[in-house]
């Protein structure tokens, strides 16, 4: 993955020049001056480890030189996660949350060593699995040197079992290695969000993450069936049956976590068959308004499709409903709103799912528009964030969030954040386009994604914090939560401790007490550094 941007550098692209000449005219911006640091460039400093901590890590991992990294490009590659501040950031050579190593365990005992050596020698130490985070997940708040967990070697299948269904794989395995090696036994886990190509099992259930699939398969959380974790005082092991009434699941105490309470070094899920059939279309709807009841009654009352999701006016607009159009004739060529429904399964349980949810669709007021930008969709559903990348080399600011909140409640809320972002940037001189879609639906309610493009301003890291900071208070205000799928990491944390409440934040610091009684797991993630 790119350093100080996304994923594969094979595959950034610049912007379309329609694009450009777009935000030139419609949000003033500008080419900023000047270049972006490169990798060889930056000097590293900061604190470094300790020699007696360096020798109880080295000898954590087997005594292996290359599982204890302190080269500069390691320490960079782990420097914070993907969010734009954090790219910014790394953009300008700032490198103040760089760890002072790297180590790289093979297996759960050694995560176990790492962590009590961590804890026996106070230092700070922060999982790392894809570093997708884009909630400053890997930015622990801490004072010294810290130490950045790869798990990139844990990424082994550890048991099928085709009679249940089930596959427990270690946590560090990437999603698309955990495809290739389901499909051969001809099983799915069905999980494809948008970081989907460079995020870890491990990841995904640390973050609660959703995918674009939702809708079919479920979030994450709905598919982890057991985990293992690893704790300075020992080993957590959840999971001995599918469902269980004997006391509280231990299991929703690990999911989300975020590396606060230890490291998850396996995790047991739920698989389904291959899939014999993909189909996705595209539905219009004269409003966002008239495309989302048509969705809440799908989700509702059904039939469900695997993949349901609706942008609004303005991201139909300029054409981010259709990523692979974009900056062509096709973008958003016709008026309202564009819904994908993309169904999976055998060719019978497709064909009547299809043909039960266009009947819907027809009665919600859609036109159908047919197969093609449902391809589409499909072909550039991982293409958001090169596109961000290249809206930053381009001179602008690009960022995302995301929420959710009950049915009656989310038209206040979709109204109330587009408020909260507009008002606030426009304010600051850089009026923003805001534009939102319904990305995962359930029977009670939905998310929204919200994208902001706008110029980036003098100091754009200051100026987005102030945009988030007023639409992550709009969100609570609103009723919404303050990520559905995101996570809290170090962004989110004080809205969190708002939404949980003082009793709610006072429990799971005790169990963190617990289970990190040094407190060095991921110091200021998730919960405020005591």
């Amino acid at each position: 993955m790119r350093w100080n941007g996304w994923g594969d550098p094979a595959r950034a692209t610049p912007l379309p020049g329609a694009v450009t000449g777009l935000l030139r005219d419609w949000l003033g911006v500008e080419p900023r001056d000047g270049r972006a640091a490169r990798l060889e460039e930056i000097a590293v400093t900061g604190p470094a480890l300790g020699e007696e901590a360096r020798r109880a890590l080295l000898s954590a991992v087997g005594d292996r030189a290359d599982c204890l990294r302190t080269d500069a490009e390691s320490r960079i590659r782990h420097t914070r996660g993907k969010s734009t501040p954090d790219l910014l950031r790394m953009r300008s050579g700032d490198l103040a949350d760089t760890p002072a190593a790297v180590v790289l365990p093979g297996h759960h005992d050694e995560v176990l060593a790492v962590l009590r050596a961590c804890a026996a020698h106070r230092v700070p130490v922060v999982p790392f699995g894809g570093g997708t985070s884009v909630v400053g997940g890997l930015a622990p708040a801490r004072r010294g040197p810290f130490v950045a967990l790869d798990l990139r070697r844990m990424n082994a299948l550890l048991a099928l079992d085709p009679v249940s269904r089930t596959a427990t794989f270690q946590s560090g395995l990437r999603a698309p290695e955990a495809e290739r090696i389901l499909a051969g036994h001809g099983f799915t886990l069905g999980h494809f969000p948008q970081s989907y190509e460079w995020a870890t099992l491990g990841g995904f259930a640390a973050t609660r993450s959703s995918g674009q699939a939702s809708a079919g398969y479920g979030r994450f959380d709905d598919m982890v069936l057991g985990l293992t974790l690893a704790t300075p005082e020992g080993t957590l092991d959840t999971g001995r049956a599918p469902r269980s009434a004997a006391g509280p699941d231990l299991r929703q105490l690990v999911l989300g976590s975020e590396g606060a309470f230890g490291v998850i070094t396996s995790v047991t899920v739920r698989v389904r068959p291959v899939p014999r059939v993909r189909r996705y279309e595209g539905w219009r709807f004269a409003s966002f308004e008239e495309g989302a009841a048509a969705l809440r009654r799908l989700a509702q009352d059904g039939p469900r499709p695997t993949v349901l999701r609706l942008s609004d006016e303005t991201e139909t607009l300029v054409g981010l409903a259709d990523p692979a159009a974009l900056g062509t004739e096709e973008a958003g060529r016709s008026a309202g709103c564009l819904a994908i429904a993309g169904f999976e399964g055998t060719e019978e349980d497709t064909a009547l799912r299809r043909e039960g949810a266009a009947a819907v669709l027809r009665e919600s007021g859609g036109t159908c528009a047919g197969e093609e930008p449902g391809r589409r969709w499909a072909d550039g559903r991982y293409s958001a964030p090169y596109l961000r990348d290249s809206l930053l080399d381009a001179g602008a600011f690009a960022e995302t969030l995301e929420t959710a909140a009950y049915w009656s409640r989310l038209p206040g809320l979709y109204a109330a954040v587009r408020e909260a972002l507009t008002a606030t940037l426009t304010g600051a001189g850089t009026p923003p386009l805001v534009m939102c879609h319904i990305s995962h639906v359930y029977e009670n309610g939905a998310s929204l994604y919200f994208t902001v493009v706008s110029a980036q301003g003098d100091d754009p890291v200051a100026h987005w914090s102030r945009a988030k900071r007023a639409a992550s208070e709009a969100i609570l205000a609103a009723g919404g939560t303050i990520s559905h799928h995101h996570g809290v990491g170090t962004d989110h944390r004080d809205w969190y401790a708002e939404e949980a409440g003082s009793l709610g934040v006072a429990a799971l610091r005790a169990v963190k007490r617990r289970l990190d009684p040094a407190g060095v797991l991921s110091p200021g993630v998730l919960l405020p550094a005591e």
